[in-house]
């Protein structure tokens, strides 16, 4: 699938800003971003609010492939910003590329 015309990719940080099982808050025009990283070093992006609460995810424990809400545990899946069970809702993910240490998020222009 290819990216609509209308995005590009922005460095927002770099791989030393985001804490291992962690997080870090990017602000954008469409809001608040959330880059977490797990402990295989791999980082995602999505929206920094748990769809039960509005918690900020970045400020949730992060293990494997699934980040904890810092307010109330619910377990947000990173690949797809879907909740697990037995949780219901969605946030908002967005594409990711690492060059070397800097890290790019796709965003609207």
């Amino acid at each position: 699938m290819s990216a609509p015309e209308n995005t590009s990719w922005k460095e927002v940080a770099t791989l030393a800003d985001i804490p291992a099982l962690g997080g870090r808050v990017v602000a954008t025009r469409d809001g608040e971003i959330a880059l977490l990283r797990n402990e295989r070093g791999e980082v995602y992006a999505l929206d920094n609010r748990c769809p039960h609460k509005g918690g900020p995810l970045a400020e949730g424990a992060v293990s494997g492939d699934t980040v904890y809400c810092p307010l109330h545990n619910w377990r947000i899946d990173l690949t797809c910003g879907e909740a697990r069970d037995p949780d219901t809702g969605c946030v908002r993910t967005w594409p990711v590329r690492l060059e070397g240490e800097r890290v790019f998020i796709r965003l609207p222009e």
